[in-house]
């Protein structure tokens, strides 16, 4: 029988400019890893540990079933979010209680994945303990991490990342092309010619470009800041102030300088070579974490020196000089500094003594943003904000970190979490912003009843108000907070927070809070199946968001009101609700709440036996989740599909019924008990008609397919085409012996481990490896590789 070629997942991104060398690296990498559970890779800043990890993972790809994923921690600042991260870096959503390294681990146990944590320098603590949880509980893991300083794991294999090789500064002088050989000079010209066309190493430069790069120790950051400078120098005016900066740094001293010391050097000289408007810039901008927009940097860098329309002449500038990397496309650019730069920049934030006030800048610009956000979630920009506020998640933590940890800012820090509630919900974290607000209303020195209670009858006016906006800020802390615990079945403590949150509201007379607190309690009420007591609850919701004028709160209630009233066998009151939903929903131009909206809408429909326009109706509802990747409402629409298909199609129901279980499994468990009854009669209902036997087997194809086969066949797409049977490959050129060598070097190994595997010499292994990188037009091992994993020749793969 003929076998599939394993399914590739491969979660790392696109490499925006050639790889050059790094080919031992990136073979005693792959060996490394085929003898250790955790690799890591360390060195000094900027000597390209990120570039090799990367790269050793995309050549990899084919021998991981469950993907190679990378964990980007360089803008993470606070080491109580490592687990949520990694769990985000996996799209794990998972809505129970349970401790997340206990979710991650469970996620983890039965995977055959490579994990790429990098920068793990500044929480060395955490990733070891959470490296080492992992590797216990996970046996097909591999961990590989990138760091200046080592794990210090059990079983921890460490390999020193080097700077790229270098020509002999002694001996007689190479032809250009033995020293085009060298990855230094091949990075060098590469980078040289991105930024000066036509730039080659040439017999009259050849010596200049040595010495430049022998300057620069080879470390690929430094010869790649110094190329940027062939717009303005030629190759012996930039050795030359090259060789006057190092003469100063080491007063003159023939010895070779320390790596670490010839990059800051180098970074030195572009922090000098910059105007002294792009300094101040390029140090405010080392407030942000994880990138920028251009408004941002307007409203945060600007003043004291920089005028607001200044700042996009400096931005250019900086990127012109390799500062700043432009992200994104053509109609998305964002910016961001390497963490090298970036850390650069903060030690001169810091000596300036500006920190503390562009970090405060920095909260109020995501502060307002969040606030926005929350503004105009229900209406046509909703699919942007949440795009938008998605790739701010680094930036809101910092703001939020800064609230945490600054004195007098837990009221701001509430604020900015508590506007954030339906970014949180859409991206499926929970735990994330119950985390954040946990710690902001203890670290709140607010407490209950005692907020904004003047004192003794004469407190100023203004100190009153104070007081009753930190008890709003409190009051709807809380409330989105249980709410939050609420959609996590952690009921207990959502009714302490609501009890806390009551007093707040009563004392303050707001409506939207009252009407915030009954929504909650509804909510719950219908989550534990008191369906009656939830109708009720959701009806005060209804009426008291309408009071305070929250038209956002009104259409979130409808769509529980319409499902209460389903479930007591009130069509009539459930189909009312639901139309003046949608109505609002179509009035806004939204896309979030109307798909919610038609998924219990179109349930109410199938039941009063309209099947085929309640099955359009969850379709439509899919199609607007796919912006936010929301996959437990996409859960919920498949399953309500199922539901539909199994009076009919009973063969359809079980295989999504199959698919449903897998979505289930990510979650933790089903959420939403109260429909259980439509499960579990749509179901019998299923096996009825098609017998245990034909049931299982068409469940069993549900569970085995592909996420996106699943969400294809839930669509009735077809999906992707499929591969040209093994028959119509053309004949490999490799003998049979090259080919087993071929895999051999696919899988890592070096020539010395392949003469021991197959008991031959290690020349005559080396000489196979020649003959096949010859016959293959290759001149890399991972060439080879790849070479071997698209013929579909790794494990697993066709015969």
């Amino acid at each position: 029988m003929t076998m599939t070629a394993p399914i590739v997942s491969c979660h790392l991104p696109a490499e925006l400019n050639s790889f050059i060398g790094r080919r031992h690296e990136i073979a005693e990498v792959k060996r490394l890893l085929s003898e250790a559970r955790l690799v890591t890779l360390v060195g000094v800043g900027g000597v390209g540990k990120t570039r090799l990890a990367q790269r050793v993972g995309f050549d990899l790809r084919r021998c991981y079933p469950d993907g190679v994923w990378l964990v980007e921690l360089a803008a993470l600042e606070s080491p109580e979010l490592l687990v949520q991260t990694v769990m985000e870096c996996l799209e794990i959503q998972d809505r129970s209680v349970r401790p997340p390294l206990e979710v991650l681990t469970d996620h983890l146990r039965d995977k055959r994945m490579l994990l790429i944590l990098d920068n793990c320098e500044h929480l060395l603590d955490e990733c070891a303990a959470v490296a080492e949880t992992l590797m216990r509980a996970a046996p097909g893991l591999r961990i590989l991490a990138t760091s200046r300083q080592t794990l210090g794991v059990v079983g921890e294999q460490m390999m020193p990342v080097p700077p790229l090789p270098l020509p002999d500064s002694d001996g007689a002088r190479s032809s250009t092309d033995s020293l085009k050989q060298f990855d230094a000079i091949r990075l060098f010209a590469d980078r040289s010619q991105s930024v000066l066309p036509g730039f080659e190493v040439t017999d009259d430069n050849q010596d200049s470009v040595a010495r430049i790069v022998r300057r620069l120790d080879g470390i690929p950051l430094a010869i790649e800041l110094a190329a940027v400078r062939l717009r303005a120098l030629s190759v012996e005016q930039l050795l030359a102030r090259l060789d006057d900066r190092f003469r100063l740094l080491t007063m003159g001293a023939r010895t070779a300088m320390p790596r670490q010391q010839t990059l800051r050097a180098l970074i030195d000289w572009s922090y000098a070579l910059c105007t002294e408007q792009e300094r101040l810039l390029w140090a405010r901008l080392s407030v942000f974490s994880g990138g920028l927009d251009l408004e941002a940097a307007e409203h945060v860098c600007a003043g004291d020196g920089i005028e607001p329309d200044e700042v996009v002449d400096l931005v250019v500038g900086l990127v012109g000089k390799s500062v700043l990397a432009r992200e994104g496309d053509q109609t998305t650019v964002r910016y961001r500094l390497l963490e090298t730069i970036r850390q650069y920049g903060r030690d001169r934030l810091r000596e300036s003594g500006d920190e503390a006030a562009l970090r405060a800048r920095h909260r109020d610009w995501f502060a307002d943003l969040a606030g926005r956000g929350q503004r105009e979630w229900f209406g046509p920009d909703q699919v942007a904000w949440f795009n938008r506020l998605r790739a701010e998640h680094g930036n809101i933590r910092s703001a939020l970190d800064y609230c945490l940890t600054t004195p007098g800012e837990a009221v701001r820090g509430l604020a900015i979490a508590t506007g954030l509630r339906f970014y949180w919900i859409a991206t499926g974290s929970l735990r994330e912003p119950r985390d954040w607000l946990d710690r902001l209303l203890a670290a709140d020195p607010a407490t209950g009843p005692a907020v904004g209670d003047a004192a003794a009858g004469d407190a100023a006016a203004g100190d009153a108000a104070a007081g009753d906006a930190a008890a709003t800020a409190r009051a709807n802390a809380l409330c989105v907070n249980a709410r939050l615990a609420v959609l996590q079945s952690d009921f207990a403590l959502a009714a302490d927070m609501i009890e806390e949150a009551r007093e707040l509201a009563k004392r303050l007379d707001s409506a939207a809070i009252l009407a915030e607190i009954s929504y909650v309690c509804g909510l719950a009420a219908l989550l534990q199946r008191d369906i009656t007591g939830a109708a009720a609850l959701l009806e005060e919701a209804v009426a008291g968001y309408r009071e305070a004028d929250a038209p956002m709160g009104v259409v979130n209630t409808l769509l529980y009101l319409a499902t209460a009233y389903s479930l007591l066998g009130h069509p009539e009151e459930a189909v009312t609700r639901s139309k003046e939903g949608l109505a609002a929903c179509e009035a806004r131009e939204d896309h979030w709440f109307r798909s919610y909206t038609l998924w219990v809408y179109g349930i109410e429909v199938w039941r009063e036996g309209d099947v085929a326009r309640a099955v359009e109706m969850e379709r439509e509802a899919i199609r607007l989740k796919q912006p936010f990747d929301d996959r437990l409402g996409t859960a919920l629409c498949i399953e309500a599909l199922a539901w539909m298909a199994a009076d009919g199609t009973p063969e359809r129901a079980a295989v999504l019924f199959g698919v449903s279980q897998e979505r289930w499994r990510s979650f933790g468990a089903p959420p939403f008990g109260y429909l259980s009854g439509h499960h579990d009669a749509s179901e019998a209902l299923a096996r009825e008609r098609l017998g245990e036997e034909k049931f299982e087997a068409a469940f069993r194809k549900g569970t085995g397919l592909t996420p996106a086969d699943a969400l294809a066949y839930a669509m009735c797409e077809s999906a992707k085409p499929a591969k040209p049977a093994a028959a119509a490959t053309p004949a490999s050129p490799l003998t049979r012996r090259e080919m087993e060598i071929a895999r051999l070097v696919a899988q890592g190994m070096t020539n010395k481990a392949i003469a021991s595997a197959l008991v031959i010499a290690q020349r005559t292994a080396e000489g196979h490896v020649e003959h096949i990188l010859a016959k293959l037009g290759f001149n890399s091992r991972s060439q080879i590789a790849a070479w071997v994993g698209e013929q579909g020749l790794l494990p697993g793969g066709n015969p």
